[in-house]
This record gives C-alpha cells, structure tokens and sequence, in this order.
C-alpha cells in the first residue's frame, strides 16, 4: 500500500502537466511551463529521498528510498530533454555554447550526471562497489538549488524557504558526522585501554 501511494504521488507532477498542456490546453509558454514542473518535481522528490535517508531511525521508509530517488532522476531526464528536444531542437552547437556560456545551465548539468551514476550504480551489484559515491547526492541538490536561483534570477519565499531547509540538512548531517567521528574515537581509546590492560595482566 505505501508503493502505490508513492508510485501516485510521485506521478502527480507529469499528470498534472500533461492535463494542463494537452486537456485544459492554457499554457502560454510550453517550454517554459515544462522546465519549471520538471525542475520543482526532480528537486522535491530528490529532498524527499535525502529526508528519508536522514531521518531513517524515525521513518519507515528506508526500503523506498532508492525508488523515490529514481523518479526524482526520471524528472532530471524529462527536464534535460527539454532543453535538448524542445529548448535547442538538438542543435548541439547551441546547447555546448549556452552551457559554457551560462552557468546556471553547467552547474545543471553537472548535477544531473551525477544523478545519472546513481541511477546507473543503483542495482545491488553495481551499488555494494559504489555505495559510498552516493553521497554526492548532497552536492547534486547544492547544485540544483544554485541552478534554481540563477535560473530565476530572483529569491522567492519559496526559494528561501527551500535554501533555509538545505542549510538545516547540512548543519544536521554535519552534527551527525561528528558523532560518528566521537563514537569512533571513543571506542578506539577504549579498544586500546582494553589492550594495554590486557598485555599487561
């Protein structure tokens, strides 16, 4: 029952824009229109999967984690290929000179390849070798918040609404790495007490 509500919400996005383009029919700009449902339903389906990830002890979610991720992938690819097949109309010369020339467009891109390795190292196999690479997960989501920003070349509430959430998530996952690091330390001073005791009997 929670895969099926899952799967529904995280459908909501693309039904919702192709009622509006092609049943209600009353967006004046399409590509415009496309860019902005695709980009807002990749990153909050992405904040989703990094919430899950973070608050795994309090939610029961962890098992969907990876298929949630993948559909914030499949947004990331609809958006790209709405710059390439509609934005560009695969002029390739054009869409190399705006990604060197606009970096809102390059730092996109960079987060959308590394979305793609972790789609594409996401099967048991290929994610047990590269498991500790999906931690670029947070550097993809600093990226698409950039690219957000510039795109828009404006702050909305909703922008900084967002920002404030990621400076949360980085300063949680900060104090959780310290932890981590004071739980190893400690239990490495105590392993080797252990020792030195131990040889000295």
């Amino acid at each position: 029952m929670k895969r099926f509500f899952i799967y529904l919400i995280a459908f909501l996005p693309i039904v919702y824009l192709l009622i509006r383009l092609f049943i209600i029919d009353d967006v004046t700009d399409p590509i415009k229109y496309i860019y902005t449902i695709t980009g807002v339903g990749a990153t909050v389906i992405l904040f989703i999967s990094i919430i899950i990830s973070l608050l795994k002890e309090k939610i029961n979610l962890m098992k969907y984690r990876k298929e949630i991720g993948l559909f914030g992938f499949f947004y990331a690819f609809l958006h790209l290929t709405n710059f390439v097949v509609f934005d560009a109309s695969f002029d390739f010369e054009f869409i190399l000179k705006e990604t060197v020339e606009k970096p809102f467009i390059y730092l996109g891109m960079i987060a959308f390849f590394v979305l793609l390795f972790m789609a594409i190292t996401s099967t048991k196999q290929l994610f047990r070798k590269y498991n500790k690479y999906h931690k670029l997960v947070y550097l993809s989501l600093i990226l698409i918040t950039i690219h957000w920003i510039m795109a828009q070349k404006a702050i909305s509430i909703l922008q900084f609404i967002y920002i404030l959430a990621i400076i949360i998530i980085g300063y949680y996952k900060l104090i959780q790495q310290i932890g981590k690091n004071n739980w190893f330390n400690t239990s490495k001073i105590y392993f080797n007490d252990v020792k030195y005791s131990t040889n000295n009997l």
